[in-house]
């Protein structure tokens, strides 16, 4: 009597007691599993059941269970597919060893599998090579010596070689040689050329591939969707890329770590930073671990999004995860926090780099040097420079040139200003305009007109054309020269803006009506463009307040605040009333006080009750390349005035003051007014 039998996970073996004519087949009683997340970077999950036709019947028959240490037990283990398995893996690993010639392969096949040859056999073969050229050889192999009854599933071990090699054409020279034969593809078929292409780093060809699917009448799985979402975004088309990711989340597919960076990286590119956020926590609620390039492409969305306190958290993150940060790591902590000009926390970044032995390139260094220039770090933008001329990956362009010379220049140091301009022509760069601006800058701090206007006139020389930001340079200096040199650098500005220089000659000439000024400087400030509006007011402020033209400053302010340039200047609450002149320069803060008094001195003769407090806001940054900014500015201001405000210590940059005194203070100078009338 023949037995079938079959092997399974639990300590039983079960046997039917009956006759068969057909061989002994193995089979497992373990429930098959299946399997809903596979990356298409890992191996296919086409496994080899369901070849023999056999296989189906068996399962149906009565089982007699056999004690699995029975020495028979052991005996038909042998003979067990399990063991044929086994030698066809060393078949593998031989093919593997062997140079991929034609000869030496059909040797090993033929010396090792004999006559008797299933398709399955094939399968567990190819599915363990790593050569595509051997790959090819032993499936023509087994199409010209088996039956072949799923011969899909040869092609797609075969398949996954290739993508093993990353060896895209000879992937679609298989899959036309399937076409030839009649050989109809399936959805491993696609996912496995679709996740070489993505090996490949080209997601167009993915998305071409998936495209093809609906021809062949071949519907996607979860798994090719959801890698579909990176393809597609990597190719620009966020839309379908959003749609994708919307369904995924509703019909739950298991998305890996790169496609849910691919999300966060469109978001961040569009704008969404909250999306990002959102979609990097949605990540980590479904157990997906981020991964580095992760943790990085988060950091470049918060630091587009000026959010250094995330991008300190995803720091603390990475971290606390095992990561070990990397230079794309540190490159975007720099990027970040530079943008938002956390100086401090960008130079220890640096630091950093520098100690680990990591260079920096020229974007990174002339980021750093730009900040250095927002900030006013004048002695860590030297160091900066010194360690870039000494780097042989890179080397100081015009961009750090322009940098150094800025900030040389703002903080008026001529001498280094101009070597550093020597340097850079001596370098082959020639200087531009945001060069010759920035010395213009720089002689206006120290008083030297006629450099000022030889600049100007070398900008004119060399044929560059004076931009706004020079005009706006000019303006600044112009509120820090003497009257009577004014009429140099009035003929600067007209030369960049008539309308703009002819106002204010007539403003210093004072020779001009209240109405008509205002009138002509609505039409000046309504014609620069928005990102220079802000600084041109606040100068012609500064040049009314230094000209003694109080009333003409107060008719700029209000021009301001009817075209936006100014909000908010003025807030009120049931305890506190604030006058509020962060983003002023002192001209106009001053100015913006004049009116305020103006306004709080109307009150009390309108019977207004005042509040309990009464606040100044300055703001508590000081000037970056001053010791004394806005606050000193008005404090000084305040004392001239007796005004009872003082610094408060628990609110840095407010002036404050009590309803009683106010009251007592507006009263007295509204009578010292009276007496002098």
């Amino acid at each position: 009597m023949a037995y079938t039998y079959g092997f399974c996970s639990s300590p039983s073996i079960f046997f039917t007691q009956r006759t068969f004519t057909h061989p002994i087949i193995l089979q497992s009683r373990t429930p098959q599993l299946r399997i809903t997340q596979i990356s298409l970077q890992e191996s296919v999950s086409e496994v080899t059941h369901n070849l023999n036709p056999q296989f189906g019947a068996e399962k149906k028959k009565n089982y007699i269970w056999v004690n699995p240490k029975s020495p028979k037990a052991s005996h038909y283990k042998q003979k067990s597919y399990d063991s044929r398995y086994t030698s066809l893996i060393q078949v593998a690993e031989a093919l593997n060893s062997c140079s991929p010639v034609d000869e030496d392969i059909i040797n090993i096949l033929d010396s090792n599998l004999g006559f008797k040859l299933v398709e399955q056999d094939g399968v567990v073969i190819l599915n363990n090579l790593l050569n595509a050229q051997t790959a090819r050889v032993v499936l023509k192999y087994f199409q010209d010596r088996c039956e072949l009854n799923r011969e899909v599933v040869l092609y797609n071990v075969t398949l996954k070689v290739f993508r093993k090699n990353k060896d895209l054409n000879g992937a679609e020279k298989v899959f036309d040689e399937m076409l030839q034969r009649g050989v109809v593809p399936d959805n491993v078929t696609f996912s496995t050329i679709i996740g070489c292409s993505r090996m490949r780093s080209l997601p167009g060809k993915a998305v071409e591939w998936f495209e093809k699917m609906p021809a062949f009448e071949v519907q996607p799985d979860d798994v090719t969707y959801a890698v579909m979402i990176d393809c597609y975004g990597r190719v620009g088309n966020v839309e379908m890329a959003l749609r994708l990711y919307d369904r995924s989340r509703t019909e739950k597919w298991r998305l890996d770590a790169v496609t849910f960076t691919t999300v966060i990286k469109i978001y961040g590119m569009s704008g969404n930073f909250d999306g990002c956020l959102t979609v990097f926590e949605e990540m980590k609620a479904l157990g997906v671990k981020p991964n580095l390039v992760c943790y990085n492409t988060l950091l470049d969305s918060m630091g587009r999004a000026k959010r250094p306190w995330e991008v300190k958290s995803i720091y603390q993150q990475i971290l606390t995860s095992g990561l070990t940060p990397g230079w794309a790591t540190y490159a975007a902590l720099i990027r970040a926090y530079a943008k938002a000009r956390y100086g401090d926390d960008a130079m220890n970044v640096y630091k950093e780099m520098r100690a680990k032995g990591m260079n920096l390139n020229n974007v990174l260094y002339n980021t750093l040097l730009s900040m250095c220039a927002d900030v006013g770090f004048v002695d860590e933008a030297v160091e900066i420079f010194e360690d870039m001329k000494t780097c042989t990956d890179c080397k100081p362009d015009s961009w750090t040139y322009s940098s150094m010379i800025t900030i040389f220049s703002c903080c008026g140091k001529i001498t280094e200003a101009e070597a550093m301009l020597k340097e850079m022509m001596e370098s082959g760069f020639g200087p531009n305009i945001y060069v010759l601006t920035s010395l213009i800058q720089c002689y206006g701090k120290s008083n030297q007109t006629d450099d000022v206007v030889t600049t100007f006139d070398r900008i004119i020389d060399l044929g560059i054309t004076p931009d706004e930001r020079t005009c706006g340079c000019l303006l600044n200096v112009m509120t820090q020269t003497p009257r009577e040199e004014l009429g140099k650098l009035t003929r600067c500005v007209q030369i960049q803006n008539p309308k703009l220089g002819n106002l204010i000659k007539l403003l210093v000439e004072s020779n001009i009506e209240d109405e008509t000024f205002k009138s002509e400087a609505s039409e000046v400030i309504g014609d620069v463009g928005e990102d220079v509006k802000k600084a041109y007011c606040n100068c012609l402020i500064d040049l009314c307040i230094n000209l003694d033209q109080l009333e003409k400053a107060c008719d700029l302010l209000g021009l301001g605040i009817n075209l936006d340039i100014y909000s908010d200047i003025q807030s009120k609450s049931p305890t506190t009333w604030s006058l509020h002149l962060k983003s002023l320069s002192l001209g106009a803060a001053l100015t913006a006080l004049h009116i305020w008094i103006n306004d709080l001195t109307k009150a009390i003769e309108e019977g207004e009750e005042l509040p309990p407090l009464l606040g100044i806001n300055t703001g508590h940054g000081k000037h970056k390349y001053s010791d004394k900014g806005l606050a000193g500015g008005l404090e000084a201001h305040l004392k001239e005035l007796n005004a009872p405000f003082h610094e408060a210590p628990e609110k840095a940059g407010w002036f404050l003051t009590t309803k009683v005194a106010a009251k007592s203070w507006l009263e007295a100078r509204r009578d010292d007014a009276a007496v002098t009338a």
